[in-house]
């Protein structure tokens, strides 16, 4: 049975989300599970604040907030760096 890397991206559907959904899934790889999560829905938003995101959009890799998103942009490096895009 193969593991899967759980990425969650939270979104709130603005252009901005839509880039970095994409930028997420190109750098995807095959164990990648990703979920979009709207920021609309108040169980997000809580999931959202356990852990620690400020600003939209962000993106949780393996339950664990990407270094990039602990500011103000998705860099394509730290989310590789965090485990995105690497077979598990």
């Amino acid at each position: 049975m193969t593991t899967k890397r759980k990425v969650e991206v939270f979104s709130a559907g603005c252009a901005v989300c839509e880039e970095a959904l994409q930028l997420v899934r190109k750098v995807a790889c095959p164990s990648c599970d990703v979920t979009v999560l709207d920021m609309q829905s108040i169980d997000v938003v809580k999931r959202a604040k356990a852990l620690g995101i400020r600003s939209i959009p962000a993106v949780a890799i393996d339950g664990k907030l990407a270094d990039c998103c602990a500011g103000r942009s998705i860099d394509e490096q730290k989310l590789r760096a965090a485990g995105l895009g690497v077979t598990l």
